[in-house]
């Protein structure tokens, strides 16, 4: 592991949180606790996480309408009067046997970086037992410590899976693990592992903490290969919602999103919400919804609902073939829809996602107290499907009435254009990676979802990485939607709001936050450019961006409650 940010030092990580270098795993834990607790005292810990790494500590604003110098004289205080050194000693915790079965993908590759056999590498790696020092990632992923020598040189892959199966076990830069859920991952897998390793039901949720130890053994023959399935909320109103549509046909991908969990990325788990938060707090405001209600997200192709119970609706994003009874209605404005009637969200035309809001906001099986449904760990209840009721919530005008100006889109043809600040891995990269990141075009990947946009460079990968040795072993550390990954093959990955919690990736640039609209619009087979900005011009344009969205609501639509 190479560290990433020297101790002492704060480095911005896009323009909505920053980086403290810490000296180990112990005392990132320490400081994590120490920011926690006076931002509660404070009365500002609802706004933000606080994410520990093995060499760092994260402080990120969540809330749209806060910036990160609200809280970093909160932050400083803190460093200039807690202690760099931890209070938690490895191995105090519970001892977990872990059996495996080792036959995963790259147990021959191990083998042979390592300089064993895969029969050796087996030996060893159940000699003794490993260490957690840090859980993150993805829910209840826990990094282990203690890994055998020859063994702690295995890198991460040159380019990460874009799913690697739950159970399996991996190493990569001196640390193994068992990836509890389905996940991308850059890890390399020498095996599977039958062993539930986190449930949203049960607290603390995560089985592993830090200052546990694991024991892996050898599985004996016929026994379980793959971990029990975490089970899955159910599509079903609460007894107080309003009824108002059923599902006819559930469109391409369309799942509830609202703004998202917060508080959880200590134990991997993600913020999620919507990967268009622009279209999203649009679509809330014109029916006079709170900011962060429930909303339909819509994917390139949305769902066919027959009306249940009147309601009033709003489909903002994305340029959306909208009907109502098979008659086009236009987007971006309130409509009132009443039983019996059919509201049909076909292709969009300009982007890749679009938000259907109901006055009342939109109501389902809560997971940390958010509905949101989370691509990377499979928290929510997932897509639609057809034959499901939705409910909604109470409801009262006034109600706005349209957009005074639509979200800008993407553009039609053109490449979509992402202004980005600096990463805080400068030394990592070749001196004119930002320039050499700017003067390409990249295309989006087939294989991009809601955890990250997979780039392709036009022209092949790009020199970005610093050719100064081994750029692959990044320690793990607290990472953002927008950041952009480098790793060693030079095609980046820009994160999106289902991300890990940690990554071990460099960050070449972070796509600023008045561009994460049009991250989320972002489709496979656009193409991509970046813009580099400074992160003062970041914020201001951030700032704009606020001030234009409290008028974009025009009018108040005329109507009453009976």
């Amino acid at each position: 592991m190479i560290r990433s940010v020297p101790v002492g030092e704060v480095r911005e990580l896009g323009d909505r949180a920053f980086l403290i270098g810490v000296e180990d795993a112990a005392a990132s834990r320490s400081l994590v606790r120490a920011i926690s607790a006076t931002l509660g005292s404070a009365g500002e810990a609802g706004a933000c996480q606080v994410v520990g790494g093995f060499a760092t500590v994260m402080v990120v604003v969540d809330r749209p309408d806060w910036e990160i110098d609200r809280v970093r004289p909160l932050v400083d205080d803190v460093l200039s009067h807690t202690s760099r050194h931890g209070d938690v000693e490895a191995g105090s915790g519970q001892l977990v046997t872990v059996p495996c079965i080792f036959d995963g993908p790259d147990l021959a590759e191990v083998a042979e970086i390592s300089g064993w056999s895969p029969a050796e590498v087996i030996r060893f790696m159940t000699a003794r037992p490993l260490t957690v020092v840090v859980v993150g990632f993805s829910p209840g992923f826990a990094y282990l410590d203690g890994v055998p020598e020859p063994l702690q040189h295995v890198p991460r892959r040159s380019r990460p899976r874009p799913a690697v199966p739950p159970g399996s076990v991996a190493l990569a830069n001196g640390q193994a693990a068992v990836y509890p859920t389905s996940s991308p991952g850059g890890w390399q897998l020498i095996g599977r592992a039958a062993v539930s390793l986190f449930s949203p039901w049960e607290p603390p949720y995560a089985r592993l903490a830090p200052g546990d130890r694991v024991r892996f053994t050898v599985a004996p023959a016929g026994a379980p290969v793959e971990p029990p399935q975490p089970f899955a909320p159910m599509w079903q109103a609460p007894a107080s919602a309003r009824l108002v549509f059923e599902v006819v046909q559930p469109g391409l991908h369309t799942v509830l999103q609202d703004g998202g969990r917060r508080g959880m990325a200590a134990i991997g788990v993600p913020s999620a919400g919507p990967a268009d938060p622009v279209s999203f707090l649009l679509a809330n405001r014109l029916v006079g919804n709170q900011e962060e209600a429930a909303t339909l997200e819509v994917t390139a192709r949305g769902p066919i609902l027959h009306c249940l119970a009147a309601v009033h609706v709003a489909v903002v994003g994305g340029s959306p073939d909208v009907r109502l009874d098979g008659q086009p209605i236009a987007a971006g404005q309130v409509v009132p829809v009443t039983v019996g009637q059919v509201l049909d969200i076909g292709p969009l035309g300009q982007g890749f996602r679009t938000y259907l809001a109901v006055a009342g906001g939109l109501v389902g099986p809560t997971v940390f107290s958010s509905v949101a449904s989370d691509q990377l760990s499979g928290l929510g209840a997932g897509a639609l499907t057809a034959g499901q009721r939705l409910g909604a919530g109470p409801w009262s005008p006034p109600l706005g009435d349209h957009l005074g100006a639509a979200p800008p889109g993407p553009g039609t043809g053109a490449p979509v254009v992402l202004r980005v600040v600096p990463g805080p891995h400068g030394e990592w990269f070749a001196p004119d990676a930002l320039r050499v990141l700017a003067e390409a075009q990249f295309h989006v990947e087939d294989e991009s979802n809601r955890v990250g946009l997979r780039l392709r460079p036009e022209g092949g990968a790009l020199r970005l990485l610093s050719a100064d040795g081994d750029r692959s072993g990044l320690d793990s550390q607290g990472v953002v939607t927008g950041a952009v990954q480098v790793p060693p093959d030079g095609h980046p990955v820009v994160l999106l709001p289902d991300h890990a919690t940690l990554g071990g990736y460099p960050v070449v640039a972070v796509v600023a936050a008045v561009d994460h609209g049009r991250l989320g619009q972002c489709a496979p087979g656009d193409t991509v450019q970046f813009v580099p900005l400074d992160l003062e011009e970041a914020r201001r344009e951030r700032r704009l961006q606020m001030r234009a969205m409290e008028s974009a609501v025009v009018g108040h639509y005329p109507l009453a409650v009976d």
